[in-house]
């Protein structure tokens, strides 16, 4: 199992066994602080707690001097794995809310003769379970799983069918019916003797908004988010190892870049970046715009379309769950350039979600005109007359999103940011599954979010979507799996746990303004970004991916996959081709399925021989 793991930890390993308890441990190390005096599985004193962990604790020097004072005895230099330890002796519950950071860590109170998982606060760091008669396993990855032999590998056709709804399977499903992910800002708790296991949530991202406005609030929160993301930033530049940024020509990472060349001493600053042949999805000229104004020691890689078809075997075979964002290649060949040079960089993650940056939320006003102006009998015939459109290969085309939006409004507000997102809607995954699918079980997350949401404007309510949903299980697992394929540690500044407080406070007309998206973050960055930069229109980090579907060879066009109709997918395959329909998001997910299967049937039968 820890051999599975060996690309998220390729500088160390370290097990222990408790045969009295039966518990096994074991970790891979990617060293980035206390190189030395990090080594997993670590101990307290009389060995009574044990700790392997995954992430990083940027808080981990306060919590050590307030551990120190109340009698704790530390062994390592400044290692933040050994705070966990004693953290736990101290305020075992409680620790969790202490921790500013990523991290999925597991204890072993031998004691107590219990084992406790926790996961951090958006699940940057991923926890996988599996609970049955014979055993309680986990893993930082499912494949890891799969390496022990009493784990089932039988699939969930709903959470496949999830899959098609959301683009990502959302927490706490997997694949498997048997395999569960611990959700983001959770932990469990497992009873060794009585085989007992109980999962209770510490934090959860909900908006709200703070009742006492400043007398000047626009001045006084660009100057607090400039102090709170300029410490966020600076704690995340702490390492033992070599630090760089990941630059898109975007405001996220160019405020975060800018953020690191104020920490740094002139020329330390490093910065990545991926480029496209295919100007449509292509910011080199941002990107560069950006470099040369922060003067830093840039990298940057132009791809073509016949480079990101060849990365295909080697990246979905190593994706470890099905995953509906093809930004997945890009993200990986920009990890791999920067690992050449660095072992950690930080992204701009966070920004869009918290501060009301994707198109979507400019379309939620229209969305309600919409639904109340236009008659639902009118719906079908205005989405027909759209659907004939020329299709465009173009990245974000008018006639894409056009189909997406009135896809969406046919349904109610609290399904719109879903079905936006969506590969197929709930008709069509009925099809392709070829059984009908109960839509309030299909979109039973995004639902329970939306109707147990405190908050009551639209927007609010959009932002907690996108935090919860979509970030947590969609970007964060895309940006974890293709930065840890090839071990470089990915941090986020923008979900610093001061800078989500403080996001999560203000109004919703300070993110959102007269059309305008990231309003506040805008203003914060006014004079210390190119105007150019701040007010470029959005692009989003994709690829070629339509053309690309219809030149790959039938023989690498999966149409037989578990639950699914083949001549439903054969179909889609030859109006894809034809250019009869885009199907590129339903294809894609057909693609990442498929590998993932590939690898599995293959790990299984070398296991067997």
């Amino acid at each position: 199992m820890t051999a599975e793991l060996v690309h998220r930890g390729p500088d160390g390993e370290g097990t222990f066994v408790d045969q009295e308890l039966g518990a096994h441990l074991g970790q891979r190390r990617l060293a980035v602080v206390d190189l030395e005096g990090g080594v997993q599985p670590m101990f307290n004193e009389d060995g009574s707690i044990a700790v392997i962990f995954n992430g990083e604790i940027y808080n981990h020097a306060e919590l050590r001097d307030e551990l120190t004072a109340k009698g704790h005895v530390f062994q390592s230099d400044h290692s933040d794995t050994e705070v966990l330890v004693h953290g736990y002796e101290e305020w075992r519950p409680a620790l969790p809310d202490r921790l500013n950071g990523m991290f999925a860590f597991a204890v072993l109170d031998r004691r107590r003769r219990r084992l406790t998982l926790v996961r951090d606060r958006f699940g940057k760091k991923p926890l996988y379970y599996t609970l049955n008669p014979q055993v309680f396993a986990f893993a930082s990855e499912v494949t890891s799983l799969l390496r022990h032999p009493a784990t089932d590998r039988t699939l969930d056709e709903l959470s496949l069918q999830k899959l098609f709804a959301y683009g990502f399977i959302p927490a706490p499903r997997s694949q498997y019916r048997q395999i569960r992910k611990l959700p983001a800002g959770c932990w469990l708790e497992y009873e060794l003797d009585r085989r007992e296991l109980k999962i209770e949530r510490y934090w959860q991202f909900r908006i709200e908004p703070l009742s006492d406005i400043p007398a000047r609030p626009l001045e006084t929160w660009t100057e607090e988010l400039r102090g709170l993301l300029s410490a966020a930033v600076r704690r995340r530049l702490e390492a033992d190892v070599p630090v760089g940024v990941f630059l898109s020509g975007g405001i996220d990472s160019s405020a975060v870049g800018l953020f690191a060349q104020q920490a740094l001493a002139a020329g330390e600053l490093r910065t990545f970046s991926i480029g496209f042949d295919d100007k449509s999805f292509d910011e080199t000229p941002y990107i560069e715009r950006m470099a040369q104004f922060l003067g830093s020691r840039h990298r940057h890689e132009t791809i073509d379309l016949e480079q990101t078809k060849s990365l295909l075997p080697e990246v979905l075979g190593r994706l470890d769950e099905p995953l509906g964002d093809p930004s997945i290649l890009p993200t990986y060949l920009v990890s791999k350039l920067a690992r050449a040079d660095v072992t950690v960089a930080l992204s701009g993650d966070g920004g869009d979600e918290l501060f009301a940056g994707y198109d979507p939320f400019k379309a939620l006003r229209l969305a309600k005109t919409y639904q109340s102006l236009v008659p639902r009998p009118v719906h079908a015939a205005i989405r027909l007359a759209a659907a004939r459109l020329p299709l465009s290969d173009r990245n974000m085309s008018l006639e894409f999103k056009l189909n997406r939006a009135l896809r969406g409004v046919s349904y109610r507000p609290g399904l719109w940011n879903p079905v936006w997102l969506a590969a197929l809607e709930p008709r069509e995954i009925g099809e392709l599954f070829a059984a009908p699918v109960d839509v309030e079980e299909l979109y039973s997350e995004a639902i329970a979010l939306w109707d147990d949401s405190r908050a009551e404007h639209l927007v609010d309510k959009t932002l907690e979507f996108y935090t919860n949903l979509y970030l947590m299980d969609g970007i964060l697992t895309k940006v974890d799996r293709a930065s840890m394929m090839v071990s470089l540690e990915a941090r986020a500044p923008f979900l610093d746990r001061d800078v989500v407080e403080f996001a999560r406070r203000i109004p919703h007309t300070y993110k959102l303004r007269d059309g305008e998206t990231k309003y506040l973050l805008k203003k914060a960055l006014t004079g210390l970004l190119p105007s150019d930069i701040l007010h470029r229109k959005k692009k989003g980090f994709g690829i070629p991916l339509a053309r690309w579907l219809r030149e790959l060879p039938p023989s690498n066009r999966p149409t037989r996959l578990p639950h699914m109709d083949p001549a439903w997918l054969q179909q889609c395959w030859t109006e894809h081709c034809q250019r009869r329909r885009d199907h590129r998001q339903c294809l894609w997910n057909c693609l990442t399925l498929n590998h993932h299967l590939h690898t599995v049937r293959q790990m299984h039968a070398a296991g067997n021989d």
